[in-house]
């Protein structure tokens, strides 16, 4: 408001000199008139008026010359040089001040603009109009109306007042209470709180800029943008609306609730018609899971933070995605994808299922006027349909508890409470062939059966079985719906209460809930270190699912501040989480590993060291329990006393230094330093020329594939719950005594 003022003042103090030479005002014609000339009042007709090259007319007026001042009624025309003219019903002019007060139906047309308003006061020598009842300023490019304004016809700018609405020809709605526009250039300047509204978009800024023909628009103030469930804020936001490109410096953020997604940086640059953002610049996300971390005693949730010199998110065609199948354990511990085949099968067992729901439909309506049975209590009833969903889960369809709930509910009221209960755990099933199912079972099954009966005879179909009807659809989901990717360049870091992860690069997509490092990768969790060429993380149900490392598989971990480094290492490694804890992880292709035990007394006695072409371990409650050795077993146990240095498999790499510890960490882009550990031994595990590790204290003995899996128990860890197992026995001795 300060800033116009000073502006106002500066644009018509020139002028203020020029008026204070009076001049009078002539009349050149009239009709006729009433009175002297010379006398206080002259009545005129159809009277023309000249003052200072201004010509005015109107029907009739009241001329007082002593007064230098004139009254005129009736269409009154101001004509001022080639483009500005003035109308209204009534005006009151003062030659002296050179100023003319108009009223009802104003109307001001200087060029392609006009101003309309019920009182307006017009400035001849500044050629600037004011009115403060009310008053609307249109032209080719945009319509605005506010309740006070000032339009400045030798700038073509117009200043607007409380209530201020703009409305352009691109229907680009903008309110604001402070508002300059100029005529001339289309731009629009802000200084307050503004909002800018088109089909797509929203603006909010408390001072800018914005052109209503070009569409650009530049923010210096609380600025925010917003495009459905998208929004992006920063201290300077450059937009260009008809390419739907922003640019946003200092301070941005990204957020998109649809996908529990915030992004940060200083700067950003946004995309409309990609749905792309690209933030630089200690850029970093959050991605929302459904893990939780005890903070204070207190549960919150656990947010997955990645950060990168560069970030990119878009949402992108699900058709144009490569996705990532989640690795499953399929039969004799084959590591895989879920094929179509398993698929059909699950889908078939849905559709049983769901088939199997619309049958005790039908029957818990027959039953349901006999009243043979009591009504089930919400006792029993929560813990059949408790039952139901437990086998559903396990992949069977319930049919013992829908057996149950068929014979003991039998009332309307009871069904149709149950039916709903049943279809969240069944979601496939439709709420209208539920319905039909309840109502209408006999003309049900007979549609079905004209339906799937080419012959016509109905009779003969009767007692087939119904089957849900299912809507038809001709486009498939995946050519429409959009899911959201991200991708990161350059020292990526990744922090999450029980994961941290560093690579060069990163791609993250929600459609299958998969992370991908790639570029020498390294992933923490809990104790222990993972490298590999490629690490993939799977989610599921927002929570952190399965990992993944292909080729050149190698997990480190030690125990509190010991130099003790067990090592599993393998072409593939895969791991298998519950409720934030891993439980199983597999290891195939030349698996190797070397890990340590102690005695009862704490102190390290051996070190075990296993060669095989699989090789699974089991966990509870982040402590290994047992290790599962397959095909082509070789193994050894060494005393440690015995050994020189302790061994490291080829490929060994501890990088603790290099692990963010925090979500600092990851913005700062550098680790907290961290005491070095004590010397780590050089020495590797000696082999012999077939690349085997030497069975020195225990003959060799291969063990057949799958069917002689060796299975060693390991006792709970006494001091810590990040370690490798502790055991004094040899795994080879297990497997003579199982062969024996």
């Amino acid at each position: 408001m300060q800033k116009f003022r000073l502006l106002l003042l500066l644009m018509v103090s020139p002028l203020l000199l020029f008026a204070q030479a009076r001049t009078q005002i002539k009349l050149e014609t009239a009709e006729n008139w009433t009175g002297i000339k010379q006398t206080a009042a002259v009545h005129l007709r159809k009277p023309v008026f000249n003052h200072d090259g201004a010509i005015l007319k109107c029907d009739s007026a009241v001329l007082y010359q002593n007064r230098n001042f004139f009254e005129a009624f009736g269409n009154v025309h101001i004509n001022q040089g080639d483009t500005l003219n003035i109308y209204s019903d009534f005006l009151n002019y003062d030659g002296n001040a050179k100023k003319a007060h108009l009223d009802k139906n104003v109307k001001l047309i200087d060029r392609e603009n006009t101003l309309t308003s019920n009182v307006l006061d017009y400035d001849m020598v500044a050629k600037i109009g004011k009115y403060t009842t009310g008053g609307k300023l249109v032209n080719k490019d945009a319509t605005i109306t506010s309740k006070e304004g000032f339009y400045f016809s030798n700038y073509r700018d117009a200043y607007f007042k409380n209530d201020v609405l703009v409305v352009t020809s691109e229907k680009t709605i903008i309110t604001s209470d402070n508002l300059r526009y100029n005529t001339g250039s289309n731009w629009t300047f802000f200084y307050g709180p503004t909002n800018i509204k088109n089909k797509e978009d929203k603006l909010y800024t408390e001072n800018g800029r914005y052109n209503t023909k070009s569409e650009n628009a530049y923010f210096g103030k609380k600025n925010l943008y917003t495009n459905g469930s998208r929004s992006l804020k920063g201290d300077s936001l450059h937009y260009n609306g008809k390419q739907g490109y922003g640019r946003a410096v200092k301070n941005i953020i990204f957020k998109d609730t649809k996908d529990q997604t915030i992004m940060y940086g200083q700067l950003g640059e946004y995309y409309r018609t990609e749905e792309r953002v690209v933030v630089t610049q200690k850029a970093y996300v959050g991605i929302g899971t459904k893990d939780s971390v005890t903070v204070n005693t207190k549960k919150t949730p656990d947010t997955l933070w990645l950060a990168a010199d560069t970030l990119e998110s878009q949402r992108s065609l699900v058709k144009s995605l490569k996705l990532l199948t989640r690795p499953v354990v399929k039969k004799d511990h084959e590591i895989g994808a879920e094929d179509e085949k398993e698929k059909a099968e699950k889908d078939k067992e849905k559709a049983e299922a769901r088939k199997l729901l619309l049958q005790q439909a039908d029957d818990l309506k027959k039953n349901s006027t006999t009243g043979n049975d009591k009504k089930l209590s919400r006792k029993e009833r929560k813990k059949l349909e408790e039952e139901a969903k437990k086998q559903l889960e396990k992949g069977s369809p319930p049919i013992d508890s829908l057996l149950m709930i068929k014979n003991k509910l039998k009332r309307d009221s009871v069904i149709a409470d149950s039916i709903a209960k049943l279809k969240k755990i069944i979601p496939e099933v439709k709420s209208d062939s539920v319905k039909s199912a309840l109502q209408k079972p006999a003309t049900t099954k007979t549609k079905v059966a004209a339906k799937t009966n080419p012959t016509g005879n109905l009779k003969a179909d009767a007692n087939q079985v119904v089957k849900p009807l299912l809507p038809d659809s001709a486009v498939n989901p995946a050519d429409t719906i959009r899911a959201r990717i991200i991708k990161a360049y350059h020292n990526v870091r990744v922090y999450k209460s029980n994961m941290q992860a560093k690579a060069d690069s990163l791609f993250y997509t929600a459609a299958d809930s998969s992370l991908r490092w790639y570029k020498n990768p390294i992933l923490w969790s809990d104790g222990s270190q993972q490298t590999g060429d490629t690490i993939h993380v799977f989610f599921k149900n927002n929570k952190i699912h399965t990992f993944q490392v292909l080729q050149n598989g190698f997990i480190v971990n030690i125990e509190g501040d010991s130099t003790k480094f067990n090592q599993v290492k393998g072409k593939i490694i895969t791991g298998f989480f519950t409720d934030g804890e891993i439980r199983n992880m597999y290891v195939d292709g030349n698996a190797e590993s070397i890990y340590y035990t102690k005695d009862n007394k704490g102190n390290y006695d051996n070190v075990n060291q296993t060669v095989s072409s699989r090789l699974r371990f089991k966990f509870l409650n982040k402590a290994l329990t047992h290790i599962v050795t397959v095909r082509e077993v070789e193994g050894a146990v060494d005393p440690i006393d015995k050994l020189e240095k302790d061994p490291l498999l080829t490929g060994f790499i501890w990088k603790p230094e290099l692990r963010p510890t925090s979500k600092a960490d990851i913005i700062r882009g550098v680790s907290v330093p961290k005491p070095k550990a004590a010397s780590k031994p050089a020495k590797k595990a000696p082999t012999n020329n077939k690349g085997k590790t030497p069975t020195n204290s225990v003959a060799k003995t291969p063990v057949n594939p799958v069917e002689k899996e060796v299975t060693k128990p390991i006792a709970p860890a006494q001091d810590t719950q990040k370690s490798f197992p502790k055991t004094t026995d040899s795994l080879k001795t297990d497997s003579l005594k199982k062969r024996n």
